[in-house]
């Protein structure tokens, strides 16, 4: 069986100083064996003299890398073949100047957001928990520590008799030797946009590809991030659904609001905030949400929806979020998001890892079909005679009677002409009704199971 390289294996003819950037690369990513005297097809051609390199490859390594391998002569068909086998450092290694990781079966240099996450990695800390040069108490809003306050009580219930605001940030480990943390000022900044202008979240509505019809900034600390983003989804972006229990009005949002909530609350944790903003884009089938960033070492985008660890990128702000009861700790937001979208008879989100970050994406279910939690679709609602616009104005219509032909074109993403002819059609169908004048009248859906 042919043999194949992968993260942690690679082979190499001939020992020359390329192999010093793949030691350097499998010490920066979670180790690894070079195998010197095998092809690339995996076929061993040996190596002359191989007992010298017993010494003079830990000597080169140790004095180019700082780090010292174990090396060993293996026999493969009667051929000697080096083995080098690279531990994981916990310090940053370069090789001349430059950083390298394992990408795959390939040795990678890194630069820039890459090479600071590493950095960052190696030296124990998360990147949050760094000291935010310039900032001072003044910068911290007194009522966001207020808030939080209230929603840490029950799981650090001293911290609500605290009202000392340096105590509280201290208890938080938010301070280092007197000064803030870069954590400190996203979660309870005044205007966290000052130290980092990236830190917000983009709110863009479009009814094509390439053409955006309404778009927000998001901006505040994180906590204010959260509830303004879903505010505004609720009373702006998305169609919502009117139902009563008893005398009680519900609004359903046409994505479930405890899942959106959980996915902008992992976005504003989780991203990279060295890169892009946040973003949140609204199609007419489709709602996606992408942050700067990708998933850590040993979690794949299939483990997102099991159960799996928890490896926030900012330890801090996730610490915080979770004294405050806003996530659980062991790796199953995600998960919650899937199974709220399988009550709502949606189909399950979809995450992917692009463009340097991960989104997760928001579909709704087929024109008419609803999802049972079990993944099988159940019955139309409107029956079968209905294009795709004309169910959308229907589904329109049931939730707000009074909707305008222009709060039909922007909810439904098409133009206002198109909306009265497919009205039209809708009224020659008998599927709906206009009550009262053009103004101040509303509109009724007729029987059309």
């Amino acid at each position: 069986m042919r043999k194949v390289e992968n993260q942690n294996k690679e082979f190499k003819q001939t020992w020359n100083d390329n192999c010093l950037k793949t030691i350097c690369a499998f010490a920066n990513t979670g180790g690894g064996k070079l195998y010197i005297g095998i092809d690339d097809e995996g076929k061993p051609v040996g190596v002359k003299d191989a007992a010298r390199f017993l010494d003079d490859i830990p000597n080169k390594t140790k004095d180019i890398l700082g780090i010292t391998p174990d090396v060993s002569i293996n026999k493969k068909t009667g051929k000697d073949i080096i083995e080098v086998s690279v531990s994981p450092s916990s310090a940053p290694i370069s090789y001349h100047g430059r950083f390298f990781t394992r990408s795959g079966s390939s040795s990678i240099e890194i630069k820039g957001h890459e090479l600071v996450d590493l950095l960052m990695q190696k030296s124990g800390r998360s990147w949050d928990g760094f000291i935010e040069e310039g900032a001072t108490l003044k910068d911290i809003d007194t009522s966001a520590i207020n808030k939080f306050r209230k929603l840490a009580a029950k799981k650090i219930p001293q911290i609500a008799a605290e009202k000392n605001v340096q105590a509280i940030l201290q208890k938080l480990n938010l301070l280092e030797k007197g000064k803030l943390r870069r954590a400190a000022v996203l979660l309870f900044g005044k205007n966290p946009k000052k130290f980092h202008v990236t830190a917000y979240i983009k709110i863009g509505k479009f009814i094509s590809a390439t053409d955006l019809i309404s778009t927000d900034d998001v901006e505040g600390n994180l906590f204010d991030q959260v509830d303004k983003a879903i505010e505004m989804l609720r009373i702006k972006y998305l169609l919502s659904n009117i139902t009563y229990e008893g005398i009680y009005r519900k609004d359903n949002m046409e994505y479930p609001e405890e899942a959106l909530r959980e996915a902008i609350i992992n976005a504003v944790i989780h991203r990279n905030y060295m890169g892009a903003h946040t973003q949140l884009r609204i199609d007419p089938d489709s709602l996606n949400l992408w942050n700067e960033g990708g998933l850590p070492p040993g979690i794949a985008v299939e483990d997102l929806k099991k159960w799996h660890l928890s490896r926030p990128r900012n330890e801090l702000l996730a610490d915080v979020f979770f004294k405050a009861g806003m996530i659980e700790a062991w790796g199953r937001g995600t998960i919650k998001i899937v199974d709220e979208c399988k009550k709502a008879g949606l189909p399950e989100p979809d995450f992917k890892e692009e463009f340097g970050g991960l989104s997760v994406r928001f579909r709704k279910a087929p024109v008419g079909e609803k999802v049972s939690e079990n993944g099988e679709k159940v019955g139309r609602k409107w029956g079968e005679n209905f294009s795709q616009s004309e169910t959308r104005i229907l589904d329109a219509i049931a939730a707000d009677p009074h909707v305008t032909i222009n709060g039909l074109s922007e909810k439904i993403g098409i133009g206002t002409t198109a909306v009265e002819n497919n009205l039209k059609k809708l009224k020659s169908k008998g599927a709906i009704l206009r009550v009262g004048p053009a103004k101040g009248g509303y509109w009724k859906t007729e029987n059309t199971g």
